[in-house]
């Protein structure tokens, strides 16, 4: 049949019986072949032409979306010593549930009584404030009474001056007239003394006129001293208005003394009492750190302090929670030079760890095992590995895995333009960047994309 062997069937057998056998004299191998390649390239031409989505693969890891969702350890706020457990390893616990009971080790803060003592010292501190207050008080009625008595003394001593200034210018007229009473008696001596020189009047008249003249001066010397003792009298009273000012004035001086004296105790007693309700706080609120509470829902991960007895410094890390309610999103990371594509809203398709997939990464709409989700985060400065962090939030129309976990291995791939497949080779095959530029359009739509509220996963 193939004539290759030395055995020929020509002759022995009718091979027109057979139609293969009529059909192979006929047969040409070559056009065959060319309807095959001709179908191949067909194919190859076709498939040149489909569209191609262009994307940024890069690998990240689960976490959350807001930071205070994320894995976080407890510290002790004071340093102590480990009593009691009362958590496992994988327990769920409520906010404000007792984690951790610790003892004293500061030897300032054994005493069992330590918060009633500095309360008993706190009240006989603030009676001492009222005593203060209460001699304050005092001495301001005391000053008041001394202020009303100087007025009234003032006063009083003025009266005296007046009266004296008075008397001494009624003395000084009996002075004045006790002098011209002198006067006139010297000169009816005179005539008198003329005229009984002349024979005119008696010895009895001029006698007379001479005891006259002795009562004029008596007086007139009686007169003088009044009036000397009138001026004494006035000085006296000037002396005593400013004996009564100085004295008064010292006696203002040393209460108001004493009273600043007292303020000076009283606000001394103050900022004691102030310091020491300050400290009873403290001891309040420290008494208060010897529980340490879980600050929020959440399952204990890990016990990093293990053990009763043990001793633990301040700040030391104690266990570590996961929250337990929150909202998944993907830590992704991009290198420099495809940076400038990555936009908020941008679109991302993600395979998760443990989670089968069939991915095509040109045709996103046909791959399996992919979920959506959307760019909410870009950081303005790059990374410690070279390259820089986006994070990606779930989707508003997708739901990622229920057993989806943070610190779980993910690969992002961000969606970029459509563009053929001879295209993409062509551009793979020279090094050039991916093509993506955004229209108003398409900014528009970015900007109501983030205003879509997000699903929470729990």
């Amino acid at each position: 049949m193939l004539n290759i062997s030395h055995n020929s069937i020509a002759g022995r057998i009718d091979i027109t019986r057979f139609t293969a056998y009529n059909q192979l004299p006929g047969y040409k191998a070559s056009r065959v072949l060319a309807r095959i390649i001709l179908f191949i390239v067909s194919i190859v031409m076709v498939f040149l032409f489909l569209p191609w989505t262009q994307n940024i693969r890069s690998r990240g890891y689960v976490t959350t979306l807001e930071p205070d969702k994320r894995p976080q350890t407890i510290h002790s706020v004071i340093a102590g010593r480990i009593e009691k457990w009362f958590v496992r390893e994988g327990d769920f616990v409520k906010k404000g549930d007792t984690i951790i009971y610790i003892s004293e080790i500061k030897s300032e803060y054994f005493d069992p009584e330590l918060l009633s003592r500095t309360e008993q010292q706190i009240t006989s501190k603030e009676m001492a404030v009222s005593s203060y207050l209460s001699k304050v008080k005092s001495m301001d009625v005391q000053i008041d009474a001394l202020t009303i008595t100087q007025k009234l003394k003032m006063t009083q001593a003025v009266n005296y001056i007046r009266q004296a200034e008075l008397k001494v210018a009624s003395d000084s007229i009996d002075l004045e007239a006790a002098r011209i009473n002198f006067t006139i008696a010297e000169r009816q001596l005179s005539r008198i003394q003329s005229l009984y020189d002349d024979g005119l009047k008696s010895l009895t008249d001029l006698e007379e006129k001479k005891i006259k003249l002795q009562e004029t001066q008596a007086k007139l010397i009686s007169a003088e001293n009044k009036l000397l003792s009138s001026r004494n009298e006035l000085i006296n009273a000037q002396v005593e208005l400013t004996s009564v000012e100085a004295q008064y004035r010292d006696k203002l001086a040393k209460a108001e003394a004493e009273k600043y004296t007292a303020l000076s105790s009283m606000y001394d007693a103050e900022a004691t009492v102030s310091k020491m309700q300050n400290e009873y706080s403290n001891y309040t609120i420290r008494s208060g750190f010897y529980y340490v509470t879980a600050p929020q829902d959440g399952y204990i991960t890990k016990a990093i302090a293990t053990g009763i007895g043990e001793t633990i410094k301040e700040g030391e890390e104690l266990v570590s929670i996961m929250p337990a309610n929150y909202q998944l999103a993907v830590e992704m990371y991009v290198n420099p030079v495809d940076f400038p594509l990555i936009r908020h809203g941008q679109q991302v398709r993600i395979m998760f760890d443990g989670w089968p997939s069939i991915v095509f990464s040109g045709w996103p709409n046909s791959s399996y095992g992919t979920f959506s989700g959307e760019v909410v985060a870009i950081d303005n400065f790059i990374s410690q590995n070279g390259k820089y962090r986006i994070l990606v939030a779930q989707y508003p129309d997708d739901l990622w895995p229920s057993g989806l976990r943070a610190g779980s291995g993910a690969v992002s791939m961000a969606l970029l333009k459509n563009v053929p497949i001879w295209y993409e080779i062509w551009r793979k095959l020279n090094g050039f960047p991916p093509d993506f530029y955004w229209t108003e359009d398409q900014e528009d739509n970015q900007k109501i994309t983030s205003k879509t509220p997000l699903k929470s996963v729990k």
